[in-house]
């Protein structure tokens, strides 16, 4: 076999492949085994035709077909090894010439990882918020805590923000009852965003019994994007009485004896989740960066399958109804056009970072174990509120380890591009990223390959999240 690649821009190649016919005798072997057991020839048992029989019965085209069905994918992976291509997407094929007996010649088209130049690392500056705790975020941690334990008691009185009603609601549009938002004796928060909008505007002021009416624009069902009459009934309010934050609630609400004790501890937590904020915060800036200073040319087959998914994504909750898939966003204040432009900016970010952080990932030979592989997928699973052997089985379905894979590699590098860079809060003063990403140590090489990466507080499901994920490359 022969074969040349043709760079035909910075993102796909042409590959040349001319297989001569004596390479091909396994898989005419094959081909004649397979249409065999398909063709029945009086005189012989299923599969036992000799060649000569079942050409002069079925002619020599379908052999043909089949040998070549079979030979071009396995010659072109040959190709694209032998010429150490990074292939991304699948290939467009095109025979080119086939004279029997003699040669197949055939071209694959296909996106390949471009060429990337990175920036130099240490050289990278960002600017982060400081890490500001004031005695009031404790005091609203503590009153969350309390709230927990806290206990519903009937009011005589009109409904307030905060309190909890049980209310009846139904709805119609232009007379048509709407019965996906008819309901009775349900409890709400007032104030907590649940339900439609306009409904605690409504609700507050009303007493035990009445009933209340406005409108809200439907963002669901039937009736997305249209105009709603909703009637609301309060049956009953209630108050939320918290207990008293004392020694006494400290010993009943964790292990610590007194209150002083307790709300240092959610002090400490509130102080750590700012510091990881901030190092997100790092992590999100320097990405940005990158972006910025480094070019990334997009493979537009890559560019287009992305832009596919994201869409095929948001329509899929609307049963694939583009009716009502723009109701919605006119709902929203949107546009399917808008929305198309900002689906396209947004894969075309997904797709230059993950570009971007594969070459990091290369330059710096990072690698991927199993502990941090089934940290990902425990981290995963619980995301989705699956156990962690329904999410595996699930992955490996969807043909998604692959990309599971992908995203902690990138994520990986991306943190170690933070490591060499100089973060400052907005004080000026330079933060240290170790406790949350790690330090710098040297790696195990065993081959020239990278088989340990050690990693900080900061999980490489965080490093990644909302930065590398998005697509199976």
């Amino acid at each position: 076999m022969k074969s040349t690649v043709e760079q035909v821009s910075p993102t796909r190649v042409k590959i040349n492949v001319e297989v001569p016919f004596d390479e091909l005798k396994p898989n005419f072997e094959r081909a004649y085994r397979k249409i065999a057991q398909q063709v029945k020839i009086p005189g012989f048992r299923p599969g036992k035709a000799p060649a000569r029989v079942l050409e002069s019965r079925i002619g020599r085209a379908p052999v043909l077909d089949e040998v070549v069905n079979e030979v071009i994918p396995a010659k072109y992976l040959e190709a694209v090894r032998a010429g150490e291509v990074r292939t991304l997407g699948s290939p467009e094929f095109e025979v080119t010439k086939l004279e029997d007996r003699e040669v197949l010649e055939f071209t694959a088209e296909v996106d390949i990882r471009p060429e990337i130049t990175l920036p130099d690392f240490a050289g990278l500056t960002v600017s982060v918020d400081d890490v500001e705790l004031t005695d009031a975020e404790v005091d609203e941690q503590l009153d969350e805590l309390r709230a927990r334990f806290g206990t519903l008691t009937g009011v005589e009185r009109p409904a307030e923000d905060g309190d909890f009603v049980s209310i009846d609601l139904s709805a119609t549009v232009d007379g048509a009852e709407v019965e996906e938002a008819s309901t009775t004796g349900l409890s709400y928060e007032i104030g907590s965003g649940q339900l439609v909008d306009g409904i605690d505007e409504a609700i507050i002021g009303a007493n035990a019994g009445e009933t209340k009416t406005f409108v809200t624009k439907l963002v669901a069902g039937e009736f997305t994007g249209q105009d709603a009459d909703v009637s609301v009934t309060v049956q009953t309010v209630k108050q939320r009485e918290l207990p008293e934050a004392d020694d006494e609630f400290a010993q009943l609400a964790s292990e610590f004896d007194t209150i002083d004790e307790l709300k240092a501890d959610l002090r400490e937590r509130l102080s750590r989740v700012k510091k990881m904020q901030q190092g997100v915060q790092a992590r999100d800036k320097i990405l940005e960066s990158l972006l910025a200073d480094t070019e990334v040319p997009i493979p537009e087959k890559v560019l287009e399958g992305e832009i596919e998914n994201r869409k095929h994504d948001a329509i899929h909750q609307f049963d694939h109804d583009e009716a009502a898939f723009a109701q919605a966003l006119e709902a929203e204040g949107k546009t399917v056009e808008q929305f198309d432009i900002d689906v396209r900016e947004e894969a075309e970010k997904a797709v230059r970072t993950q570009l971007l952080l594969d070459t990091i990932a290369d330059n710096e030979k990072t690698s991927v174990n199993d502990g941090e592989l089934t940290e990902r997928i425990m981290y995963q699973a619980q995301r989705f509120g699956v156990s962690p052997d329904e999410y595996v089985q699930r992955a490996q379905q969807s043909g998604q380890l692959t990309a599971i894979y992908a995203d902690v590699r990138r994520g990986k590098a991306l943190a170690s591009v933070v490591r060499r860079a100089t973060v400052l809060d907005a004080s000026g003063t330079e933060v240290d990223l170790d406790e949350l990403f790690g330090t710098e140590e040297p790696a195990e090489v065993v081959d020239g390959e990278v088989v340990e990466t050690p990693s900080g507080e900061l999980e490489e499901t965080q490093v990644t999240a909302g930065a590398a994920e998005g697509t199976d490359k």
